[in-house]
This record gives C-alpha cells, structure tokens and sequence, in this order.
C-alpha cells in the first residue's frame, strides 16, 4: 500500500509563502488521485485541494486562488504551493488519497501563520 511522508511546514508571517512536499512510495502512485488535508486545533480535518491522476484539480473556498495543487509522479510527490497566508491557514496538513482518504494518515507537517 501507498505510503506518505508530508514536510515543508514552517512558521510564517502572514501574507508569506510556503511549499509543502508528500512523498509517497508505492508504484501505483501515479494512478491515484490525491489531496491535501488540513486540521487545525479544535476543528475536524478538512480537505483543501485534490488533483487527479490526470491533473485536474479542485480547491476548498477558503484556499481558492491561493494555494496551488501539482504532482511529479516520477518523484512519486505531490506539492502544496501556499501563497498570500493568513493566520486562519494555521494547521497540521496531511496529504492522502483524494476524495476519499484511505490511506494510513502520515505524521503531517505544521504550518503557523502568524506576526
């Protein structure tokens, strides 16, 4: 089974940019599609965009037009671009398997945006 190992997170000022990284192993990892995930302190885990094995990608509201979605199946990775960052984007992001979550949930990155 796919496994993944999120990291990139970091402490940011607000309106800063991160890059986060899922390296997943497997070799079908190509045919899936896959998502980032979020979850913020005293909040369900949310999901903040997916892209399919073919590149097509979809984004929650909150993160549309900010955060940019990408994959390099021959790196067996999946990118999370996170621009203009706002304090709200403050928790641990997890990637998995997009829509539905079937994976085992890797140990996710932090990310902290605040002055």
């Amino acid at each position: 089974q796919v496994q993944v190992v999120e990291s990139g997170g970091d402490l940011v000022q607000p309106g800063g940019s991160l890059r986060l990284s899922c390296a997943a192993s497997g070799s079908r990892f190509s045919r899936y599609a896959m998502g980032w995930y979020r979850q913020a302190p005293g909040k369900q885990r949310e999901l903040v965009a997916g892209i399919t094995s073919g590149g097509s990608t979809n984004y929650s509201s909150s993160v549309k037009g900010r955060f940019t979605i990408s994959r390099d199946n021959a790196k067996y990775t999946v990118y999370l671009q996170m621009n203009s960052l706002k304090p709200e984007d403050t928790a641990v992001y997890y990637c998995n398997m997009y829509p539905t979550a079937t994976l085992k949930w890797g140990q996710g990155t932090q990310v902290s945006v605040s002055s």
